[in-house]
């Protein structure tokens, strides 16, 4: 046998040597199931932990489903699909609590908001006993889904293993983010890479929302609404001459042409579907019309529905509303009855009143 084959034998030993031995040292954490002191401090830590979401929950008892590998079941159109037939109990940018960490088996079951079941209090199984049988003390037979909560099960394979809290929050990153300064940072940590990444650089792709382009170029200056036939569109303008002039068209909420007039005189525009937005559920606003104004808030008033509002203090008495019955004198032409006399001494004297 040749020595540069005795060589290569040796060096291929070395590496299947130093790679059984990696194995060895690894396999008792991988196999060490998750101790009661982690238990507690994992149920310590991240219960009634805020933290914002970066997918959607849809409601109902089913919740999501994320694996040791970071996929999360349902995804997708099927995810999209819950959402719009259920609707969301939290939605990507939401700041909700962790309110119920429970192991069981091979996962890690953290609730949302109360979880998706109604938790019934001490006094609701109580039973009234009587001549006729008993009867439940609570008599509310309602849905038993709570549509504010929701859950999601961290799977393992066979058991838990032991972590520590932070590899437990790293585990959950597709779910849930912990450092999140902000619901906007949660929002757009939730997008694709490239809308990630056109936002980051102040453009705007066609097939973008109105509020992806509120994030990447922010409120538009000008704003205008019009016809091209029988479809309506929106345009906003960003920059004014001698500048670069940016058109950006809507149509609903979905940006369908973003067209360029440069300085020199060149004109880009572009019509084609740039990224898709299909299974991503868009931010609920809270604050904010789809346009991006603040919505009006009503003065508070004291008058019932359907009542009419009375009058401010410094309208005149004839742009007031005609409140008066049918019939009677119309306040403001019938002249009011003269005062009565003085009464003299004498008559005060008698106890006669005045004017009889």
């Amino acid at each position: 046998m040749s020595s540069a084959r005795i060589s290569v034998l040796t060096a291929v030993a070395l590496v299947l040597v130093c790679s059984a031995s990696a194995d060895n040292k690894s396999a008792p954490q991988s196999s060490q199931r998750m101790s009661a002191n982690t238990r507690f401090a994992v149920i310590r830590t991240l219960e009634a932990e805020r933290v914002y979401v970066r997918r959607p929950f849809p409601m109902g008892t089913k919740g999501l489903t994320l694996n040791a590998a970071g996929q999360v079941t349902p995804d997708g159109a099927q995810l999209w699909g819950l959402v719009s037939q259920h609707g969301a109990a939290a939605r990507p940018g939401d700041r909700v609590q962790i309110t119920n960490v429970e192991l069981k088996g091979d996962r890690i079951l953290f609730e949302i908001n109360g979880g998706p079941r109604k938790k019934k209090k001490w006094w609701q199984h109580i039973q009234i006993e009587g001549m006729g049988g008993s009867a439940p003390l609570d008599q509310d037979t309602g849905s038993p889904v709570n549509p504010r909560g929701s859950a999601v099960a961290l799977v393992f394979d066979g058991y838990v293993p032991e972590m520590t809290v932070e590899r437990l929050k790293e585990l959950l990153a597709p779910v849930f983010d912990f450092s999140a300064r902000s619901a906007a940072q949660a929002y757009s940590d939730s997008l694709p890479p490239k809308v990630r990444e056109a936002i980051k650089n102040h453009e705007v792709l066609v097939g973008m929302n109105r509020e992806m382009t509120q994030m990447a170029k922010g409120r538009p200056p000008r704003r205008l609404r019009e016809h091209e036939g029988t479809q309506e569109y929106e345009e906003w303008i960003y920059g004014t001459p001698p500048q670069d002039v940016e058109f950006i068209r809507f149509v609903g909420d979905e940006v369908v042409q973003v067209k360029l007039m440069k300085i020199t005189g060149e004109k880009i525009v572009r019509t084609d579907r740039e990224v898709s937005l299909e299974g991503i559920v868009p931010h609920r606003e809270s604050a904010q019309t789809a346009e991006g104004a603040t919505k009006p808030v009503p003065a508070p008033t004291l008058t019932r529905p359907g009542e009419d509002k009375p009058a401010s203090p410094g309208v005149p008495v004839s742009n007031r509303p005609d409140t008066t019955v049918p019939g009677s004198p119309d306040p403001q032409t019938t002249p009011a009855p003269p005062p009565p006399p003085p009464a003299t001494p004498q008559a005060f004297a008698a106890g006669i009143p005045a004017g009889s």
